[in-house]
């Protein structure tokens, strides 16, 4: 049949009109027996989504879930040789791994189809599902300071001189570092040059710290005094074992860093995933990684009660996390790599 000028252009005008629900793709419903798999962080992590999250995900669809556990690294090697065919679900990532995923076509950008994206804070958005802010920061030793850290220049004062433990390479704690050195000091971070030669002020190092472990072990050996490292982890290590430990809140801000949970591209379980994201950014799964570890609730529903206040990013807080244009940094990352390890840790 042909169509005049008028009769396409209506048709068109009512494709245009189309709601969300009848354009967006139709997934799959769930059956029984479907398997789900979810790969993510051990220890903590795993204890607290196999208690809050997979028992409602099961009794709801009767599926099964499996997981895969350990660090990003493999994981993210495993889903990029795996991309458009993959094994995973749910992968959790860092946070300038996932927003570089997403751009490689290995994980699904967010949408609204999960429906507690409509809680998000804007910065949990990015490369995915954020499920937990663990923001970076100066950490130290009180009773080695003549005065609270209240600036990133601070690490430049002379007390500090071969008492620092820095943090190595380009992962999350040392990209923080160099960035938030960028920062206070109004370098631009396109000049790595000339942030590498402000770190290197501050040389010699107590040593380069490559793990929360190994930073801890030096601060209690008083190897080193000042390092930047998770305020998580920091605080669970000062209430456990070293009082003295401060976590710095300087005026600059606190580095952002995320856990976060992708969808992969070309997933065969695509509702199970998203109830599974939706499960996991539910209040009562935020508050169990507060209480438990200390991670910051990335959705603005969650009351924080008063015994967390202070110990947890709340929403009055998450503003001043200082983000970074990660598109940038991942794009010259083997080159500050090599420039770090020459100049900075060599």
């Amino acid at each position: 049949m042909k169509m005049n000028r008028r009769q396409f252009t209506g048709m068109m005008a009512v494709g245009l009109a189309a709601p969300a629900s009848i354009i967006r793709p139709a997934y799959a419903q769930p059956k029984p027996g479907d398997e789900l798999v979810v790969g993510i962080w051990g220890g903590a992590q795993e204890k607290i989504v196999k208690a809050y999250i997979e028992p409602k995900l099961v009794e709801k669809y009767g599926c099964k879930v499996s997981y895969v556990l350990g660090g990003t690294g493999d994981r993210r090697a495993r889903a990029y040789a795996e991309r458009g065919r993959p094994s995973f679900d749910v992968l959790y990532l860092n946070i300038y791994e996932s927003r570089q995923a997403v751009a490689d076509g290995v994980t699904q950008a967010p949408t609204d189809r999960v429906p507690n994206f409509e809680h998000l804070y804007p910065l949990a958005r990015k490369g995915g599902y954020g499920v937990a802010f663990n923001p970076c920061t100066i950490v130290y030793d009180m009773t080695a300071a003549s005065a609270p850290i209240t600036s990133w220049k601070d690490m430049w004062n002379p007390e500090w001189k071969g008492r620092i433990a820095w943090p190595d390479g380009l992962g999350a704690e040392g990209i923080s570092a160099l960035m938030m050195t960028a920062k206070a000091w109004d370098i631009p971070m396109e000049d790595f040059d000339a942030i590498v030669e402000k770190v290197k002020e501050l040389k010699p190092f107590a040593g380069i710290q490559s793990s929360q472990a190994q930073l801890f072990d030096m601060l209690d050996q008083n190897i080193a005094d000042l390092s930047v490292e998770f305020a998580s982890f920091t605080r669970m290590y000062a209430e456990s074992r070293n009082p003295n430990c401060e976590i710095a809140s300087p005026v600059e801000g606190q580095a952002v860093t995320m856990n976060v949970a992708c969808i992969t591209e070309g997933t065969k379980n695509q509702v199970l995933a998203e109830e599974w994201i939706n499960l996991h950014l539910e209040p009562e799964t935020m508050l169990a990684y507060a209480k438990e570890i200390y991670y910051s609730p990335t959705v603005d529903n969650v009351e924080i009660p008063a015994e967390l206040q202070g110990k947890v990013i709340t929403g009055g807080d998450v503003s001043s996390l200082v983000d970074f244009d990660w598109d940038y940094i991942n794009a010259h990352r083997a080159e500050w790599q090599a420039k770090f390890d020459r100049e900075i840790a060599g």
